[in-house]
């Protein structure tokens, strides 16, 4: 290089460095259209080429049958006739006082948005409000501190109705919620709440055929008793008390089948795959792993966790590569690909490519407060399982592969709402940088190639200004 460089001229330098600059620009345009058409780098994609058995595999693997079309997710969507975004209750959502507000103590940041809060206040107005509460003056009080903005008024008010009534089931319920700054606190006031609450519960049971206002008020009473009975499981949860909850937990289920709205079987998920129960846990996800059934990142990412564990701690790319993948490992990614073209941003949380922030109160299925919501909860159980994120981190990309770019149709799925984004950053803290899909990642080898042909017309533009000296440079340069 050194005699080379020697031999330069100061024409010959600068015809060098523009032909260099305008090879590096077309390589680098060539790389920005490849990755808008296909969705990746084109280097990166020749680069990987030892792993093009293991990519095939997975995709050719994927044009199999699978249980959950995009056409069957189409019918299923009018059928339940669910806005795109619809905004969900986080079935694991914590403590207001002991957990949240602990945060905000410690940190200094307000982890719950106002609009999450809202839409709690406006969930609490709904289950545990009815039009006969003006006949009871400790539930009329309760129905105006379910309105209150100001934690301290809400408290002040749940106080009030206690000394009306204290037998006030939901008066203890928002005590155990906001006021209560331990988890051992909290489950006093449930235990509390369960009581008063069972009683009034058998009381509207007895008459609520009476008239409408009775059968709402018998709604209003089961809800609350659902309320409690959860809570009061997520407490033992907390607590240690693991099989004591997955008991509650089943109980509530069986004695209100008709709730499942209230996506209780993902607590009972959790809990079960912290006992490592993962035979029980496969077969909840056979009764709630369906077609009739609204997804979840919970169900989905469960179902592949499980279809990892079988083969993840033997499980090495480099093998895989030479051999291929056996039915065993192509079910495990197959399932992987489907959790991820249902939730694109779980990923990135569970490899810990990003920090993960308090779960919000509410969710947007598919968006990033759902993929911050499960990993927040959830990650644990991957790390317990040996392999199983080296499996997520090798085959999870490909998924963007299969799924066509932009978002025309999905694969496994109807497509990816395009209104995630602007619902994420009402339940998301402002401090959180929220995930952004389908918008992809620049490539490396595209920033390579920019800052490669800004670089090689940098030193056309010096040459062509300053020959001689450039020369000279380069002749030094060699030389060092």
């Amino acid at each position: 290089v050194t005699v080379f460089l020697s031999t330069l001229t100061p024409k010959f330098y600068f015809a060098l460095t523009v032909t260099s600059s305008f090879i590096s620009g077309l390589i680098f345009v060539f790389e920005w259209w490849h990755f808008r058409k296909y969705g990746t780098s084109f280097i990166e994609q020749v680069s990987v080429s030892h792993l093009r058995p293991l990519i095939g595999g997975a995709e050719s693997s994927a044009a199999a049958p699978v249980t959950f079309s995009a056409s069957s997710a189409e019918s299923e969507t009018n059928r339940q006739n669910l806005p795109e975004c619809k905004v969900w209750r986080n079935p694991l959502n914590l403590f207001r006082g002991a957990e949240y507000s602990r945060y905000m103590w410690v940190t200094g940041k307000e982890p719950l948005t106002y609009y999450d809060m809202n839409l709690s206040a406006q969930d609490h107005q709904n289950f545990f409000t009815c039009d006969t509460d003006a006949l009871r003056p400790s539930d009329t009080v309760m129905q105006k501190a379910w309105r209150e903005r100001n934690p301290q008024a809400r408290i002040k008010a749940a106080y009030q109705a206690l000394e009306l009534n204290n037998d006030c089931a939901t008066a203890y319920v928002l005590l155990a919620e906001e006021e209560a700054t331990t988890i051992v606190d909290a489950e006093k006031y449930f235990k509390q709440a369960l009581k008063a609450g069972e009683t009034v519960y058998r009381k509207s049971q007895n008459c609520h055929s009476q008239s409408p206002q009775h059968e709402a008020q018998l709604r209003r009473d089961t809800n609350v008793l659902v309320y409690v009975k959860r809570r009061l499981a997520m407490c033992a949860r907390k607590l240690g008390r693991i099989r004591e909850a997955v008991k509650m937990m089943r109980d509530l289920m069986k004695e209100f089948p008709l709730l499942s709205m209230l996506n209780i079987h993902e607590n009972l998920l959790e809990a079960l795959l912290e006992l490592q129960a993962y035979a029980d846990v496969q077969a909840v996800l056979a009764k709630y792993d369906d077609i009739s059934l609204p997804k979840s990142a919970a169900i989905c990412y469960t179902a592949a966790l499980l279809k990892a564990r079988a083969v993840s701690e033997r499980f090495s790319p480099e093998t895989a590569s030479k051999r291929g993948l056996s039915t065993a490992e192509i079910n495990a990614v197959e399932a992987i690909h489907r959790a991820v073209e249902f939730n694109p941003h779980v990923p990135k949380y569970l490899l810990e490519m990003k920090s993960l922030v308090l779960p919000p109160e509410h969710i947007l299925k598919r968006g990033d407060s759902e993929a911050v919501a499960y990993a927040f909860f959830h990650l644990q159980h991957w790390k317990r399982i040996e392999g199983a994120l080296n499996l997520l981190h090798c085959t999870w990309e490909g998924t963007f592969r299969m799924i066509p770019y932009p978002l025309e149709k999905g694969h496994l799925f109807y497509p990816y709402p395009s209104c995630t984004e602007t619902a994420d950053r009402e339940l998301l803290p402002t401090f959180h940088e929220v995930s952004v899909y389908p918008q992809k990642e620049l490539p490396f080898f595209i920033h390579f190639t920019a800052g490669l042909c800004s670089f090689s017309a940098m030193l056309a533009l010096l040459t062509h200004q300053f020959p001689e000296l450039m020369v000279v440079f380069a002749k030094a340069v060699s030389t060092v």
